[in-house]
């Protein structure tokens, strides 16, 4: 059994029709266990569909899927959005469905390694602690020292800048983020990424399009 590996998934939409957000975290035998929508891991057998996506074929780590009449290829861990109609969003558009909690969450990747993001209106920056930092392999102490107040009193945090920042098929390039010493439960997505975006609240939906 293959370990099931951190999903880059996100609930996404595009165009005219909402596309399914896919990702292939693991297989079993030959099932897949796919995330469909931000839900929970599924086991899928060749043939079988779930949640309007249907498993085609599975060979080593690789996918075939099919979903609203479109057939696409899933590699690992790679999410991808397929089955959406009209013009199509082209990687501009984040769709985010609230959580349990009220907040915002999203399954991405800082410089191609998988993290879970909070969206934060109230983070200046893309803000992580030093395990996430470390977990994908940022060099922080490379960065600018700076001193942050937090509840628990001022800590020490380095100033950097990522490569790319993703969050499902959109990703954005030169993002700067401050790694902090404080333990964070999730990487929150701050205004240096949000910023790039234009930002509304469509029900239990947090909706950016990119900027430029």
């Amino acid at each position: 059994m293959k370990s099931l590996l951190p999903a880059l998934l996100l609930a996404a939409a595009c165009g005219m029709a909402h596309a399914q957000s896919v990702t292939l975290t693991g297989t079993i035998g030959s099932r897949a266990i796919l995330v469909v929508n931000g839900g929970a891991p599924k086991t899928v057998a060749v043939g079988e569909t779930y949640q309007g996506v249907k498993l085609v074929a599975l060979q080593g780590d690789q996918a075939t899927i099919e979903s609203g009449g479109k057939r696409a290829s899933l590699r690992m861990d790679t999410p991808l959005s397929i089955g959406g109609t009209g013009g199509g969003a082209g990687g501009s558009r984040i769709v985010l469905p609230v959580s349990s909690g009220g907040h915002f969450m999203a399954q991405g990747a800082i410089n191609g390694r998988a993290v879970s993001f909070m969206l934060d209106t109230g983070a200046t920056a893309v803000s992580m602690s030093e395990a996430d930092a470390q977990r994908i392999g940022l060099d922080y102490t490379k960065g600018q020292p700076v001193r942050m107040n937090t509840a628990n009193g001022v800590a020490q945090g380095y100033r950097v800048r990522l490569n790319s920042v993703r969050v499902g098929d959109v990703e954005v390039y030169d993002v700067e983020a401050i790694v902090s010493q404080q333990p964070m439960p999730f990487v929150l997505l701050g205004n240096s990424f949000i910023g790039r975006f234009s930002m509304r609240r469509d029900a239990d939906q947090m909706v950016l399009e990119k900027r430029y």
